[in-house]
């Protein structure tokens, strides 16, 4: 097998959604532009195709597409060339591979890799690759075991990796492995999806290709693999990756306890660690404990308060005593001293919680 592909390989990425499971972090941003271990989360995704010798990248874009361009421009700060297409209205998956297929420049029987951008993943693109070509197959799918299958697209394979179903989410699921949203489609294939229409690959292109009896294959691999699509999952891919779990090639320093970002001001009386991210120019206090957590440019932890698993927006203020764990607190919002925030409170931007306005439990 070739351990990477060919060096003029194209990609698609598909960063249309409008991550309405991530609000309010992604009110103003889109979802794969969110600050993700020091660097918008698709500067991961970015540098890792690059790594496997992928040269251009065609963006399928919906929700806010210029912020996308003005992030990534031509792309070659990451020695790539990058190109974006817009979906007036949503077009599903289907519809955005085949729209944004207009601009690729390869032949009918070239590989096109698919990427989802909400997906951060360790396994061997250039395997994947390779296996599709080799077996001259019309979509290659990348297969991940989980535990909980019932959340995902359950695709089961005969003893070949021949794909035979493509069971979207289903309650009792004849498999734990799952669509782990990577794709490598033949070029030609992608042709066949009808133009300028709503369609959704997982519940039409892929059921009919393996109805068709064309050769749809799984690349089943047990690497690092995270939907970032939940508060608590961007929280752990951000960690994870500060932590060392999962390479990425655009990580902006060492991996470690913590990354502070340039201008970061950290007390050495301050407990800060468990991959934990501090922002640009972001401040934690004496005394401020700060574990598994995304500190955003600019916010301050006081002395004395406590940040768990929690993602702190820009500008946001966590005044003495305050205690929050797997909390969102939005960009400008302020949590007064004596405030407990659990898992899954969410403070709006610009919200002010006054001194010990919201408690779970009666001790102050």
């Amino acid at each position: 097998m070739m351990e990477t592909p060919l060096p003029d390989l194209e990609a698609i990425l598909l960063v249309g959604g409008q991550g309405t499971r991530l609000r309010p972090l992604t009110l103003g941003t889109p979802k794969p532009l969110l600050p993700t271990a020091g660097v918008p989360f698709l500067a991961h995704q970015l540098s890792r195709a690059r790594s496997f010798g992928v040269r251009r990248i065609v963006f399928a874009t919906s929700y806010r597409a210029e912020m996308f361009s003005e992030a990534f421009g031509d792309g070659s700060a990451f020695g790539l060339s990058l190109e974006y297409m817009t979906e007036e209205t949503p077009l599903g998956t289907g519809g955005a591979i085949r729209n944004a297929a207009e601009a690729l420049t390869c032949g009918p029987d070239a590989p096109v890799l698919v990427l989802n951008g909400d997906i951060l993943s360790g396994h061997d693109i250039g395997a994947q690759v390779a296996m599709h070509v080799e077996r001259r197959a019309a979509v290659t799918l990348h297969l991940t075991e989980v535990d909980d299958p019932t959340r995902f697209g359950c695709v089961p394979t005969d003893d070949e990796g021949r794909v035979t179903a493509f069971l979207e989410k289903t309650p009792n699921p004849v498999t734990n492995r799952i669509n782990a949203g990577c794709y490598v489609f033949t070029r030609s294939v992608i042709d066949t999806i009808p133009a300028g229409e709503v369609v959704s690959v997982e519940r039409e292109t892929f059921p009919s290709l393996i109805e068709a009896g064309v050769p749809v294959l799984g690349y089943a691999d047990a690497s690092y693999w995270l939907d970032v699509g939940t508060p608590a999952a961007f929280v752990k891919g951000s960690r994870d990756l500060v932590l060392g779990r999962l390479h990425s090639p655009a990580l902006p320093g060492p991996t470690g306890e913590f990354l502070a970002l340039p201008g970061a001001v950290v007390s050495p009386e301050a407990k800060v660690e468990g991959g934990s991210t501090v922002g640009a120019r972001a401040v934690v206090e004496s005394g401020a404990q700060v574990s598994g957590s995304v500190l955003s440019d600019e916010c301050v932890v006081h002395e004395g308060a406590t940040v768990v698993d929690s993602v702190i927006g820009i500008g946001a203020e966590i005044f003495p005593g305050a205690v929050l764990r797997g909390a969102v607190i939005g960009d400008g919002a302020v949590v007064g001293s004596g405030n407990e925030l659990l898992a899954g409170s969410r403070l709006w931007p610009g919200v002010v919680l006054p001194e010990c306005a919201v408690r779970f439990s009666s001790d102050v």
